[in-house]
């Protein structure tokens, strides 16, 4: 069972104009959507739609908490959050013609005393795998990531920001940056498919098994202990890049769970995330048949 916490949560609200963000005007939606998000809470989601047995976990507050719960229990996703004061925040992207605007709220102050109940929360599953995602919020630090890695027999996974990767010290089983955030972590160029590469290396030398980072329009790498595997971008209708990373994931700790290959185990996350980014918002698409876009993806050792 793989169990997601996400210690910042937020509602994600989604908004399309038709045409261009124009300032000192009223500016028009053509789309409204509002999403239980968070990164966490987006692997589980995807998760639970390619048949894992997944919970979703973290701090949830206030009428956007109720929300998210509300959200995840109409679409029956496994969840049991620990409730928290202040209220779970508001993050909004804005599709326009010129471009996706991102504006996310910081979260609500978190005292080290509720990372006890977060952790009280996660024995009670005996995940085979936990996976940390997101940002933290005012108050936690990477010391909180370190504590649950090391709170039990599971294998962890993180997804977070640069500066929060370079500062974690115990063994993590997987970590997945985007290519900013690699740059980040190692202090490397990541302009190149090659200099990923090999700041992946530069990644797990710092106590990451494996790094699957995705790197955009260029697709994504997966670093294991043997090899550097690379799944160039398939072809897809993009739509919205929220989620993208998330799902790629979900794609690759799926099949990871399943036992699949290295090779397979990239080819099939590169191919959820393809189907994610042709969905607006952080709605989980049909994944029923993504395997076989997973065979017809190509791969390259680099």
């Amino acid at each position: 069972m793989i169990l997601t916490v996400t210690l910042n949560p937020a509602v994600d609200h989604t908004i399309k104009l038709d045409g261009s963000l124009e300032t000192g005007a009223v500016n028009r939606t053509t789309l409204d959507q509002y999403d239980a998000g968070g990164k966490g809470i987006n692997v589980s989601k995807y998760l639970d739609a390619l048949g894992v047995d997944t919970v979703s976990s973290g701090l949830v507050g206030g009428l956007f908490g109720d929300f998210v719960e509300q959200q995840l229990s109409r679409t029956k996703v496994p969840h049991d959050f620990v409730e928290m004061s202040g209220c779970t925040r508001l993050n909004t992207t804005i599709l326009s013609a010129d471009g996706e605007y991102k504006i996310n709220q910081s979260g609500h102050p978190v005292k080290r005393r509720t990372v006890r109940a977060i952790l009280e929360r996660i024995r009670e599953y005996d995940p085979d795998t936990v996976v940390v995602a997101g940002s933290l919020p005012p108050g936690l630090g990477a010391p909180t990531i370190d504590t649950i890695a090391e709170a039990g027999d599971w294998d962890t996974a993180v997804d977070v920001e640069g500066g929060l990767l370079d500062r974690l010290e115990v063994e993590y089983a997987y970590c997945k940056p985007n290519r900013a955030e690699l740059a980040t972590a190692t202090g490397m160029p990541t302009e190149t498919v090659e200099e990923c590469r090999a700041a992946a290396r530069e990644l797990q030398s710092k106590g990451f098994r494996r790094v699957v980072a995705s790197l955009d329009s260029d697709g994504a790498i997966l670093a294991t202990e043997d090899d550097v595997l690379y799944v160039p971008a398939p072809e897809a209708d993009v739509v919205d890049t929220v989620g993208a990373g998330d799902a790629l994931l979900a794609g690759v700790l799926k099949a990871a769970a399943d036992e699949r290959s290295p090779e397979y185990t990239l080819r099939y996350g590169v191919a959820v995330a393809a189907r994610v980014v042709e969905t607006p918002g952080t709605t989980v698409p049909s994944l029923s048949s993504v395997s076989e876009d997973a065979r017809s993806n190509t791969m390259r050792s680099l």
